[in-house]
């Protein structure tokens, strides 16, 4: 029997038309709730499962999306890989990873090659760079964590500069004045309104910052680790660190402690493992990478389903958690 049929004895069962069953199908977000439940209970009760391969030979492209990442070794990516992978599957559509490792000519590789594969639609974490080649692409595209240079799509990411601004802003609530910014380069975008956010928050609490107390190069733990032991070696060393990624942070805190400098503030954007577990617990902003997954897979569903949608930034909330390192007074 084929497909066809069995979904219109779905339809039929559940009291709908084929082309709602269709729609409930294909995860198109103008059915109504209520429908949707229905018809995927009769789906359930029916044993429907649908024929991946007819459809895609139907619709000219695979019911995969791809998703393209820096690197699965970053906590916040990993994070958020496993969540675009579980809403996919829930969704019936499989996920295609690919690392880029922030190098622009394997970006143009990845992409080109999923792009072959007729992936239904793309999931991107832009590198540095120019990105107008991805103008017209030839399938539904949405940014992740960041824009792109050259681009004016979809962007599903958390606001950068304001998520710095507050964590700089609660360390000056708690009395410093010295503060060390570490982060990844500025040409990265994400890096770059992090920055902006660590200025502004100085700017506006009419402090000065202090040259040698930024670090915008570091795109590695080793070299996070590195900029801090230089900051705690300064004549004048900072009472606290900003740190603007997981990665930095990562190796930010090992440095403190192994320099016996648990004493210095600090707050970083993102959490990790056994942040909570260590003394003082460290203060975070905390920057999911499961719900900013989870909000770009929605958000591609939808430019899926209605492709000629204006292109729109989804800001995802972010939160700071209080938990000892941030609160320390100079």
């Amino acid at each position: 029997m084929s497909e066809r049929s069995i979904l219109r004895d779905v339809a039929q069962a559940a009291g709908v038309s084929l082309r709602t069953a269709s729609r409930v199908l294909n995860d198109d977000p103008r059915v109504a709730a209520a429908t949707r439940e229905r018809v995927q209970g009769v789906m359930k009760d029916l044993h429907y499962v649908p024929d991946l391969m007819a459809r895609s030979l139907r619709a000219g492209t695979d019911a995969t999306i791809g998703l393209v990442v820096e690197s699965i070794a970053d906590p916040f990516f990993s994070e958020l890989v496993a969540a675009v992978e579980s809403a996919s599957s829930d969704a019936g559509r499989s996920v295609l990873v690919a690392s880029t490792h922030a190098e622009a000519g394997r970006e143009l590789r990845v992409v080109t090659e999923l792009f072959r594969r007729r992936v239904s639609g793309l999931l991107v974490v832009p590198t540095a760079g120019d990105h107008s080649w991805l103008a017209g692409a030839a399938a539904p595209l949405v940014l992740v964590d960041r824009p792109a240079e050259g681009l004016d799509a979809d962007v599903v990411s958390i606001d950068d500069q304001k998520a710095a601004f507050h964590a700089v802003a609660h360390l000056i609530a708690h009395g410093h004045r010295d503060i060390a910014y570490v982060g990844d380069y500025s040409g990265v975008p994400t890096s770059a309104a992090r920055l902006a956010g660590y200025r502004q928050a100085m700017a506006h609490h009419r402090l000065l910052v202090r040259d040698e107390l930024v670090h915008a190069d570091c795109s590695s733990t080793q070299a996070a680790s590195a900029a801090t032991s230089s900051l705690l070696a300064e004549v004048r060393p900072p009472t606290a660190v900003f740190s603007a990624a997981t990665r930095c942070s990562l190796g930010v805190v090992p440095a403190l402690h192994a320099h016996r400098r648990a004493d210095v503030a600090f707050v970083g954007i993102g959490d990790f493992a056994m942040a909570d577990a260590l003394v003082p617990a460290v203060t975070v902003v905390d920057h999911s990478g499961a719900a900013v997954g989870l909000a770009a897979v929605a958000r591609l569903a939808r430019r899926i389903s209605e492709p000629d949608l204006l292109p729109e930034t989804v800001h995802v909330p972010v939160r700071l958690v209080e938990r000892g390192s941030g609160e320390l007074r100079p």
